[in-house]
């Protein structure tokens, strides 16, 4: 399977209980993703891909329980830890306008409104009140690794073209 056919959604940490409940560390903002009755792909860490057929998950502390069909005990549970969680990018819904996955976003070139190159997107930093963009450069004159902060706000986000795969920036003077 092509790796941009598919997009990673968690991470198997645990097994919970005696009836072959996972314990996942999910990447994803909420529990819509893990629809019972859908389907899921587990990457083992040795690479060994297998689609299961969710049957529940639901919020436990800081990570979600999850039931998969065919797992019905401790010990298939525990074969799976370590193994990544992942869904077909086509099973996703469009995200509403002027939202964007965050997949969708890592890696854009960021340009500023002047035309300035910046870097690319490398990561992105939740808050509370707004996302923060990491932007690294190996630009002339800048050392391999120095990032730029972007406040993730339409006031200085100006434009997002996936197409062109850029992103543009009206950066405040002490950016």
């Amino acid at each position: 399977m092509e790796p941009n056919e598919v997009v990673l959604i968690g991470r198997i940490v645990g097994a919970h209980g005696l009836n072959g409940t996972s314990k996942v560390f999910s990447y994803a903002e909420s529990l819509s993703i893990y629809i019972p009755n859908s389907s899921i792909i587990v990457r083992q860490p040795q690479g060994q891909e297998r689609t299961y057929i969710i049957r529940w998950a639901k919020p436990h502390t800081r990570c979600i329980l999850l039931a998969l069909d065919g797992v019905t005990n401790r010990d298939q549970a525990e074969s799976l830890v370590g193994s990544e969680l992942l869904i077909l990018k086509s099973s996703l819904p469009e995200p509403e306008e002027g939202t964007y996955y965050w997949f969708d976003l890592i890696g854009l070139s960021v340009y500023t409104t002047e035309g300035r190159f910046l870097g690319r997107l490398a990561s992105i930093i939740p808050t509370g009140s707004n996302d923060v963009y990491v932007v690294r450069s190996n630009a002339e004159g800048k050392k391999d690794g120095d990032e730029v902060l972007i406040p993730a706000v339409e006031s200085i986000v100006r434009e997002i073209d996936l197409e062109s795969n850029i992103m543009r920036v009206d950066l405040p003077q002490d950016l």
